[in-house]
């Protein structure tokens, strides 16, 4: 019985550290689906699928809010660079990396203004950290006080 019981444990253990093993090895998955090709110049993709996700982050709207609390009355331009690092921070906080943004979503003030001066540094966000993300860009009547642009995201590990 002695012999019995050392084989069920030695066998036991050695399940359990295969598993374990197994368990580590699987690594999140992202894949990217976009059955065209123009949104390539836009720097997004059409769907996003993640796989073995060890964690979901769902970022409220980061905005140009200085860390004293005070809303930027900064042009567009110059509110997007401070949005874009307050969403790094606050990704990297909570130890995430923003190459792992599978969802966007820009509340702005005016799309046109958006798109005609501020696109170029949205693109060279999405290019520094090789995003391959969703994306949707709302105009919306205001935001609040000051801010004429906000940054929503989800990220993946």
């Amino acid at each position: 019985m002695k012999k019995f019981g050392k084989i069920l444990l030695l066998t036991l253990l050695t399940f359990a550290s295969a598993m374990a093993q197994n368990k580590k090895e699987k690594q999140m998955e992202k894949k990217e689906f976009s059955p065209w090709q123009w949104q390539d110049k836009l720097s997004y993709v059409q769907a996003v699928e993640v796989k073995n996700v060890q964690g979901t982050l769902y970022v409220s709207g980061q905005a140009a809010v200085h860390a004293d609390g005070k809303s930027s009355n900064a042009d567009m331009r110059t509110q997007l660079g401070l949005a874009i690092q307050n969403l790094e921070k606050v990704i990297s906080e909570a130890d995430y990396d923003p190459k792992n943004i599978v969802r966007l979503t820009v509340y702005s003030t005016s799309s046109d203004e958006f798109i005609k001066n501020c696109f170029d540094l949205f693109q060279a966000f999405v290019a520094k950290h090789g995003m391959k993300q969703t994306l949707t860009l709302m105009q919306v009547v205001a935001l609040n006080e000051t801010l004429k642009v906000e940054l929503e995201a989800t990220v993946v590990k």
